[in-house]
């Protein structure tokens, strides 16, 4: 008779004390200031930026808001809401840089896929966003990649350009990249998410 084997375990206990099961996640196990706290200590660029804090995924987060807002004034709040919340599965999933995702093959992705869908019931988004709010939100990522790109991470122009994109120069004339504690940008992602909430649709 075959012993019983044990299942891995594939949850992660968060500081609110949720469990959040990470292959089969509920909205109910979601909390925001978890995924403030997650994106604050998670660096993008693997930490290889200039400064002396590393540029977190929450503060991108940030930034991706701010430029999709900008470029689609007028457009409804909750998919303001959905660019602050783009990335926010790496709160548990951490932020690979696009050469390890294609090592690690489809598996990242369709970890990515089932957390966002979680993520976005939980705060009144559709499990799946319409295409074409997908690919505003993606341009502005790409946008804000460019940006630290040249700013922190030690890109010339010319190599960003070839990565990210050549961005459209009055859309990033003023936008300057923050080196922020973790603590603040934490904070102030909390603070975007409710306002964001509370603004009227």
């Amino acid at each position: 008779m075959e012993r019983h084997k044990r299942q891995p375990r594939a949850w992660q206990r968060m500081l609110s004390g949720r469990r959040l099961d990470l292959l089969d996640p509920t909205p109910l196990d979601i909390e925001i200031e978890d995924i403030a706290h997650g994106l604050a200590f998670v660096a993008r660029w693997n930490g290889q930026t200039i400064g002396d804090f590393p540029f977190s995924v929450a503060e991108h987060s940030l930034l991706v808001e701010d430029i999709f807002s900008r470029a689609n004034p007028g457009i409804p709040v909750r998919w303001r809401l959905a660019a602050l919340l783009h990335d926010a599965p790496e709160y548990v999933i951490g932020d690979m840089i696009s050469p390890v995702k294609a090592a690690v093959g489809p598996g990242y992705g369709a970890l990515d896929e089932r957390l966002t869908a979680a993520i976005h019931l939980r705060f009144g988004l559709p499990a799946q966003l319409p295409a074409a709010i997908k690919k505003e939100i993606k341009r502005a990522d790409r946008l804000s990649a460019w940006l630290e790109a040249v700013q922190i991470a030690g890109f010339t122009r010319e190599e960003a350009n070839r990565f990210f994109g050549t961005p459209d120069e009055a859309t990033v004339r003023g936008l300057t990249i923050r080196l922020r504690a973790p603590v603040d940008v934490r904070a102030d992602f909390v603070a975007r998410h409710a306002a964001l909430l509370g603004s009227p649709s």
